[in-house]
């Protein structure tokens, strides 16, 4: 699985300049415009980047927070998809509507241990996604459940690693570090209500149970399992996107091939 989803290019739209992850890496100037958009939208400090690092780089990493956006660019089979990092600072809100312009998945992400975070989902953040596609898909996510789930603690290991070392199952136990502020039902509410928001009806859109998600990005706890149920999701919307693209016009280029063929008979 880790070689299926390797990540292919990172870019930050605040510096111009662009770094290449790894050596095998294809020429930039070569990679093929992205098929769809995710954006990661949510306050600062609630780990929006370091879920990004834990599922391209299969690690955690301490960083700082975002200025402006950055994003990703992951290879999904024959499809790119890039995934857009929004900082979360009060200076940089105005930016968020413009990364949603023509997203196809927004991830609406809060700290489970903070209940101010889920608030300002729906204070600050659910507006900006106003500029998404009209069919755009909404996942919640609380991240940092190690502090508070005891099945979040155990670090996923990708399949290579299990099938080299393999590991005896284990279920934590101990009190957690911190008391939980926002349950999986408050955020299945929200959901709903960003369903009536977008004047969606709950009967025929995607079921709350299945979009929001609980995750680690210190442990890697449910991480694969958000990103990738979001990829599979995407794909209805890239197929949509292919066949607007190939609607029935003229190639000029072919008719001008044509009348040089017919002239050339003729003569």
């Amino acid at each position: 699985m880790k070689g299926k989803f390797d990540i292919d290019v990172v870019a930050d739209s605040t510096i111009t300049k662009r770094r290449v992850q790894r050596a095998t890496m294809p020429d930039y100037a070569k990679m093929k415009k992205p098929d769809v958009k995710l954006v990661i939208l949510g306050d600062m400090n609630v780990g929006k980047t370091s879920l990004l690092h834990r599922y391209t780089e299969r690690k955690f990493k301490d960083t700082i927070s975002t200025v402006g956006g950055a994003f990703f660019l992951k290879q999904w089979g024959p499809y790119n998809i890039s995934i857009w990092d929004t900082a979360g600072r009060e200076q940089f809100h105005g930016l968020g509507s413009l990364y949603c312009r023509g997203a196809a998945a927004v991830i609406l992400t809060y700290d489970v241990t903070n209940w101010q975070s889920l608030a300002e989902l729906e204070d600050r953040f659910l507006s900006l996604t106003d500029t998404a596609n009209s069919d755009c898909i909404f996942a919640i996510v609380g991240n940092k459940a190690d502090l508070t789930d005891p099945r979040a603690l155990v670090e996923e290991e990708s399949e290579e690693e299990k099938e080299v070392v393999p590991q005896l199952s284990s279920s934590p136990t101990g009190p957690p570090k911190f008391r939980k502020q926002v349950l999986r039902e408050d955020a299945m509410a929200f959901y709903s209500r960003i369903l009536r928001y977008k004047l969606l009806d709950e009967a025929t859109s995607l079921p709350a149970e299945s979009m929001c998600f609980e995750t680690s990005a210190k442990t890697g706890y449910n991480v694969d399992l958000l990103f990738e149920t979001l990829f599979n999701m995407v794909l209805p919307s890239i197929l949509k996107k292919e066949s607007q693209s190939c609607s029935p016009t003229v190639d000029l280029e072919e008719c001008r091939e044509v009348k040089r063929t017919k002239a050339g008979c003729c003569t």
